[in-house]
């Protein structure tokens, strides 16, 4: 396995040594510099962007099974996104979930340039269908600079809306009783523009209780008003139902790893119980473009979401609304000359967040009687600025701060203690510094300072123990980062990023003898790492074999907690708990014959601890899948692919999404075994 590892992470060297020799007509390899980044609003190539980012769009989308972002983000180096069951998703960015026993928090996600995080700092990822996302931005590390709260980094996510009028059917299946159909309708003129897309999912699930229907339909609207003033609209709505199995110990675990969270002589099982999500959201945005003129532009926009969620779980039955509502808006300013150029980027942001939340008894999936009934309530604000300079001598410049105010409201109407609570945290000031120096036009070095803070969400406040804890304290951190990335002969491509997170009061999920969830302070944690994407590619003239691609996607770190003791037990220097030492994640991309495509993966993932002990790890694990493609063109405006693929080909046993400091050693949640897929999708031109 170690041999294997380490072909794919010096391969790409290798072949870029022979790059200068390889003079290819026809060169169409995107090049690094040609990506253009939106994040920290640069909207720059990325050879000038001082920061830690990573891309991914329709390419890496299609190397995979179409139904999640899951394996495109898991190619990302630093980014760790895990399934607990199907539609049960958990997002890291360099260590982040230790917090996150399930769902999406201390990640900051955006949709079309506004908050998708709701104002209790939640993001609920598993909401969209694939093909509804264009491209994705990652950025790595703190954002605060510019978007607030969220240690863990952000996430931009922007829609689907091409130039080109278009229909597009498809149509997939796979193990385990997967299905996905899927319609989209791209139509307008340059003034107008209209996407509507509809996707249906479901599955049955490799493990008992893990049965999964999620409906989504998306539609947008672009319009240019006048030659400086263009709208944006979007709404979607997604119905989204999906089991839950509850985790396994590991003696349950190696005996069936398909069972549901089985009863015991205290508690009922998943089955009987009938543990499940239902999850209803309408969001909607609208977004106004101005061009005041050739040096000034404002940007203005509004959203509005509203969720009906439901979830019996083995220990309760808890329904709540959710209303989500705010703005975001940015003036950007051009100035200079030829020598000195520069950007100045200002706004503010503001969110409001509503959620009445009951807990009842869960008697056999049926809710009983009242245990809590709640109201929570959080207003945050954010105001920013960044000046951006184009020095002499290829030099690029970024200083940037915000300002951020949040305060949460808790009132219980139902259930003991009646009790009225209120937490105005300080105001945060968090800078940003970052210098990039362009050694040649392809071949950049970049640092950054940066500050992060992340507040407790509404969901470690008020957790399931349905607890109220006014207590917690934000967490705060600074990291270092400096950076080498570029491109060699329009062949090789590489970037490569250090960085040192210090991050205080660290947050840490605990169980209580039930399960349920709470959440405390875990003094400071040290968080350093090396990222490293390596690329080589290359198109060719022959018929036989048209296109080329090896790349790797490697990750070390050395996560540790550094001074964490709880009940006068001593956790420090122990590895951050849930996160891997090391990830490589590597593969070849290549095209032949004309019309057929096919793409590898290689995916090895060190143990986890489990535990803040380390006394429990999860084993270490190799995936491997394949995706193989034909495409035909049908005339001149339709297009017919065919796919088929395989994910875990070696059949590994391994466990995607661990439950972190469980009670009674029940940590595991068996990932689906060796399983494959296959599709067929029109696409039509206008």
């Amino acid at each position: 396995m170690k041999c294997a590892l380490l072909l794919a992470f010096l391969l790409p060297i290798h072949l870029s040594l022979k790059a200068q020799s390889l003079q290819q007509k026809n060169d169409s390899v995107r090049l690094l510099e040609g990506v253009i980044i939106r994040a920290f609003a640069y909207n720059k190539p990325l050879s000038e962007v001082p920061a830690s980012v990573a891309t991914a769009g329709a390419k890496d989308f299609n190397r995979f099974n179409p139904i999640s972002l899951l394996p495109t983000l898991n190619t990302i180096a630093g980014v760790r996104m895990e399934e607990r069951s199907p539609g049960s998703y958990r997002l890291a960015i360099r260590g982040s979930s230790l917090r996150s026993p399930f769902g999406v928090r201390n990640v900051k996600f955006y949709w079309n340039g506004l908050p998708l995080t709701d104002g209790g700092g939640n993001t609920y990822l598993n909401l969209f269908d694939l093909n509804s996302i264009g491209r994705v931005e990652v950025i790595k590390g703190p954002g605060a600079s510019l978007y607030g709260a969220g240690t863990g980094g952000v996430v931009l996510l922007n829609s689907q809306l091409t130039s080109t009028n278009q229909v597009q059917l498809a149509a997939s299946g796979g193990s385990f009783g997967l299905q996905r159909y899927q319609t989209s309708l791209i139509t307008g003129t340059e003034e107008q523009k209209f996407f509507i897309n509809y996707a249906h999912q479901q599955a049955d699930g490799y493990r008992q209780q893990t049965s999964m229907r999620r409906d989504a339909i998306n539609v947008e609207g672009r319009f240019s008003l006048n030659a400086k003033n263009n709208l944006h609209a979007t709404i979607f709505y997604t119905d989204l139902y999906y089991q839950t199995p509850g985790a396994l110990t590991l003696a349950q675990y190696d005996a069936d790893p398909s069972q549901a969270r089985p009863a015991t002589s205290t508690t009922k099982g998943a089955v009987e119980q009938q543990a499940a999500v239902y999850n209803k959201t309408i969001y909607s945005a609208l977004n106004d473009d101005h061009q005041w003129n050739e040096k000034w532009s404002t940007r203005i926009g509004l959203f509005y979401s509203y969720t009906d969620f439901t979830n019996p779980t083995i220990n309760n039955y808890e329904r709540r609304n959710e209303y989500n509502y705010g703005g975001r808006t940015d003036t950007q300013y051009s100035f200079g000359k030829s020598q000195v150029k520069g950007k100045l980027t200002f706004g503010a942001e503001i969110q409001n967040f509503y959620s009445p939340l009951a807990n009842y008894g869960n008697k056999l999936g049926v809710q009983d009687t009242l245990q809590y009934d709640d109201r929570l309530n959080s207003n945050f604000g954010l105001v920013f600025g960044q000046l951006e300079l184009e020095l002499p001598k290829k030099i690029f410049f970024t200083a940037g701060a915000s300002a951020s105010k949040l305060n949460y409201s808790f009132k219980r109407i139902g259930g003991n203690p009646l009790t009225e609570q209120t937490r105005n945290f300080e105001s945060v000031f968090s800078p940003r510094l970052a210098l990039l120096k362009k050694l040649t036009e392809t071949i950049s070095v970049f640092g950054s300072v940066s500050k992060g803070f992340s507040p407790p969400t509404l969901a470690e406040v008020r957790p399931s123990t349905g607890i109220y804890n006014n207590s917690l304290s934000p967490e705060q951190g600074i990291s270092y980062e400096v950076g080498f990335r570029g491109s060699v002969m329009r062949k090789f491509s590489f970037d490569v990023v250090g960085y040192d997170f210090a991050l205080a009061e660290t947050i840490v999920s605990q169980k209580q003898a039930n399960g349920a969830d709470f959440f405390i302070n875990a003094g400071n944690t040290s968080q350093r790492g090396v990222e490293a994407f390596l690329a080589w590619q290359s198109s060719f003239s022959s018929t036989n074999f048209s296109y080329l691609k090896i790349w790797t996607a490697a990750n070390f770190t050395n996560y540790r907690f550094v001074n964490y003791t709880r009940d006068n037990v001593s956790y420090s220097n122990n590895q951050l708990t849930g996160s891997p030492a090391n990830s490589i994640t590597g593969g070849t991309d290549f095209s032949f014959f004309k019309k057929f495509y096919c793409n590898f993966t290689l995916n090895f993932v060190d143990k986890i601890p489990l535990n803040d002990a380390n006394s429990f790890y999860s084993s270490d694990y190799l995936l491997i899948g394949s995706r193989l493609g034909y495409k035909k063109q049908l005339g001149r405006k339709a297009l017919l692919e065919i796919l088929a693929g395989i994910d875990n080909a070696l059949d590994q046993r391994y466990s995607l999404g661990n439950d972190l400091n469980a009670v009674g050693n029940r940590y595991f949640n068996a990932a689906v075994p060796r399983n494959y897929y296959f599709g067929v999708k029109l696409l039509f031109n206008q």
